[in-house]
């Protein structure tokens, strides 16, 4: 039996910063701005969690007998499935349906980020599946004890996927679209791996706005004011009301970050008459950059795909970066260059009737994401290779 203790804290102001750091990223892994203590605390802070958005920090910790932090879960109370991309609304209803209720659940997750990262964050990564083995079992405890449906953890690593499932929790897949990076030299040798039409097509999106009157910065954290930050959390508005109803994330948010953690932001700002009118917020973190945000406030054809994947793209040439991450779902990113990629989640429900119906489910819904894989790969624009 190991000797870890586990408690649940509410905030991580009670939790020491270097510590939890220390458990989120290690040397021996990429680093990920989201799981950083600096990330979870502007949420925190700014009050976009622990408010009507459904999010309520319960962070699970492990400690060795001596108090020190040797693992850490990033792990919430939900009474809604709001903002995180891994869609169970289904699952909710057939559960209500029965008679139950599915609401509160167990979110193991970063919110309102459907970026792929560890979850299990653990200090020592030799014992990664000794700890994570036993912070899963105190996660389906916290279910039972906070009288949760279900606990849910999602956009895991592969690897701790597979411990999961191990260990008896469902898993299930979904997919994503990211661009690598060939060790290209600029953007044009890029083009030429791609089909003369595609080529033809992205140029003739380009040259829109080489002909405008758009100009386009790119604003790393350093040089970032607040009034590009006013400007930005007006496009960021503009869009997610029109498109999702409801702006999770408010402008103190932006504005933390924007303090906490400069060496990790990019905005790329389109500006016509000396007034900006659209931009796209990039977190940059490891080999990759990651599209997390956009939105403006002028309609121009191509704003979108300029700003958030051609623009991102040659940042990432630029300053060899091996991929590039532009977020949830979009079929159309295919056409430019990004390829699909699967997405993990783990699940652990507490009514075994439903937890053997809800596998059922996966066994087929998984099959259907490998055929979609592979169909969507034979859309890829790049020369096939001889």
């Amino acid at each position: 039996m190991n000797n870890f203790k586990f408690k649940i804290e509410r905030s991580l102001s009670k939790i020491n910063k270097n510590e939890w750091n220390n458990c989120a990223n290690t040397n021996d892994s990429p680093y990920n701005p989201f799981v950083s203590y600096e990330f979870l605390n502007a949420l925190e802070v700014s009050q976009s969690i622990n408010n009507d958005t459904g999010w309520f920090s319960t962070y699970l910790l492990a400690e060795n007998n001596k108090g020190e932090l040797l693992g850490c879960v990033p792990s919430f109370i939900k009474n809604n499935s709001n903002g995180e991309y891994v869609f169970d609304h289904e699952w909710a209803n057939a559960y209500q349906r029965s008679g139950g209720s599915y609401y509160p659940k167990i979110q193991v997750s970063i919110p309102f980020t459907p970026v792929t990262g560890r979850r299990f964050l653990v200090k020592d990564r030799m014992k990664d599946t000794n700890i994570i083995s036993e912070l899963s079992y105190e996660l389906s405890k916290l279910t039972k004890k906070t009288n949760a449906s279900s606990a849910h953890v999602t956009f895991l690593t592969k690897k701790e996927s597979d411990i999961l499932k191990e260990l008896g929790w469902l898993t299930r897949k979904d997919q994503q679209f990211h661009w690598k990076n060939n060790n290209y030299k600029n953007f044009d040798e890029f083009l030429s791996t791609l089909t003369s039409r595609k080529r033809k097509n992205i140029k003739k999106e380009r040259s829109t706005f080489e002909e405008s009157l758009i100009e386009i910065e790119h604003i790393e954290g350093k040089d970032i004011q607040k009034y590009h930050w006013d400007y930005f959390y007006n496009f960021y508005l503009d869009t997610t009301i029109r498109k999702w109803g409801q702006a999770y994330l408010n402008k103190d948010f932006f504005k933390i970050i924007g303090d906490t953690m400069k060496d990790n932001l990019l905005l790329i700002m389109a500006k016509k008459n000396d007034h900006y009118i659209a931009g796209a917020l990039n977190f940059i973190g490891g080999d990759r950059l990651y599209g997390r945000n956009w939105g403006c406030t002028e309609d121009h054809k191509f704003l979108h795909f300029e700003l958030c994947y051609y623009q991102a793209i040659e940042y990432a040439i630029s300053n060899k970066y091996k991929y590039v991450e532009a977020g949830a779902q979009g079929t159309h990113k295919i056409a430019r260059g990004y390829s699909p990629e699967i997405t993990y989640s783990a699940h652990w429900m507490k009514e075994r009737n439903f937890s053997d119906a809800v596998e059922q489910y996966l066994k087929y819904e998984d099959g259907e994401v490998e055929k979609s894989k592979k169909m969507l790969e034979s859309y890829l624009p790049y020369k096939k290779e001889n």
